[in-house]
C-alpha cells in the first residue's frame, strides 16, 4: 500500500521508499525524499517558483530508464500548479510549475532532476538571468573549467555584471548572471560574444562551437541554454549520475582554489553543512537589487 503523507495541507502520495535509487552508495528513494524535504526545500523552492519545470525522470536510478518530460505527467494532482508554455508543436501544451512543498515532494517522489529556464511563466522568453555552460572534453576537468570561469568572471565585471558558480552536478560548472528582465534572443547574442572571446583570451583552453572533433582536453562554453526553449539544471537539483551528486553552488574561492577534478563533487549529503556555513550562495540571483542590465542598449525592463 502506497503511505499518503499530510505535506502543508496537501495529500502526497510517497511510494517505495526503500528503493535504492544509487546502489553506489546505497541511496534509498527515502533519503532523496529527506533531501528535498528537510535539507534543500526552501533554497531549491527559490530558484524552482514560478518558472516551468520540465523533468528528467530515473525511476529506477541512474542505471535504468532516462526520459523527459515537458509535460505534466500523467495523474498530476489537481493542485499542482501549471503555466501555458505554447510550442510549436502543441499550442496549448502546459508545464508543471514547483510552487510549494507539496508540490516539491509530489515531483520528488516521481524521482527527476529539475530543469528550468531562464525566465519565468509570467513573462515568457523575457530572462532575469544569463547562464553559461562549461563543459570540458577529455582528458579536461572540472580544473580547467575553473580557469575558464574565473575568466569569464572578471570579463562580466568590466560589462558591469556580477557572476555566481554552481556545479552541474556532473563533469562542469555554470556561471549564472542575474540580468534586468531582458529579451532571451539578446541574451543569447550576448553570450555567444562572450563565448567567442574567451576562446580568442584561451585558445588553448575554450570551444564556443559544439564540434566534437575540437572538443578533446578544452572547455565548451556552452551559450546555448539562454535560447527560450532550452532549460539547465536546477540549483540543487539531485542528478541522474552513478551517485547522487547535486547541482551545487560553489563560492568563488573554491573555483579559484581547485587543483583536482574531485574537488568541486558534492553529494546530498554535504549539502545540510554547505547551507548551513554558507546559506544560498545563488540567493543574489533572486534579489532584483543584484540584477543589472546587458551593455550596449539591450532592452533592460523589458516584459
Amino acid at each position: 500500500m502506497t503511505p499518503i503523507t499530510d505535506v502543508e495541507g496537501r495529500r502526497v502520495s510517497l511510494s517505495n521508499l526503500d528503493k535504492v535509487l544509487y546502489p553506489a552508495t546505497g541511496t534509498t528513494k527515502g533519503e532523496v525524499l529527506h533531501y528535498y524535504a528537510t535539507t534543500v526545500a526552501g533554497a531549491v523552492l527559490s530558484h524552482l517558483r514560478d518558472r516551468p519545470v520540465s523533468f528528467l525522470r530515473y525511476p529506477d536510478g541512474p542505471d535504468g530508464q532516462l526520459f523527459f518530460t515537458k509535460n505534466p505527467p500523467p495523474g498530476t494532482p489537481a493542485w499542482v500548479a501549471t503555466a501555458a508554455v505554447p510550442r510549436s508543436e502543441d499550442p496549448a501544451a502546459r508545464q508543471v510549475m514547483v510552487q510549494d512543498l507539496a508540490s516539491l515532494m509530489w515531483a520528488a517522489n516521481l524521482v527527476v532532476e529539475f530543469h528550468t529556464p531562464q525566465w519565468r511563466a509570467d513573462a515568457p522568453e523575457i530572462a532575469d538571468r544569463m547562464v553559461l555552460d562549461l563543459d570540458p572534453g577529455s582528458p579536461a576537468t572540472v580544473v580547467e573549467c575553473c580557469t575558464v570561469a574565473l575568466w569569464l568572471r572578471e570579463r562580466l565585471a568590466a560589462d558591469g555584471l556580477l557572476a555566481y558558480g554552481k556545479t552541474s552536478g556532473s563533469k562542469g560548472l555554470h556561471l549564472l548572471v542575474p540580468l534586468t528582465p531582458t529579451p532571451s534572443g539578446e541574451v543569447s547574442a550576448y553570450a555567444k560574444r562572450l563565448a567567442m572571446e574567451a576562446e580568442a583570451a584561451l585558445p588553448e583552453l575554450a570551444l564556443h562551437r559544439m564540434k566534437r572533433a575540437l572538443r578533446p582536453g578544452k572547455v565548451f562554453v556552452d551559450f546555448s541554454q539562454n535560447a527560450a526553449a532550452k532549460t539547465t539544471a536546477t540549483p540543487y537539483t539531485l542528478r541522474a549520475r552513478p551517485e547522487p551528486t547535486v547541482s551545487a553552488p560553489v563560492t568563488w574561492d573554491e573555483i579559484a582554489d581547485c587543483r583536482e577534478a574531485g574537488a568541486l563533487v558534492f553529494r546530498a549529503g554535504d549539502m545540510g553543512g554547505r547551507l548551513e556555513r554558507y546559506g544560498d550562495l545563488l540567493a543574489p540571483l533572486n534579489d532584483p537589487e543584484q540584477a543589472h542590465p546587458l551593455p550596449g542598449g539591450a532592452l533592460g525592463g523589458a516584459g
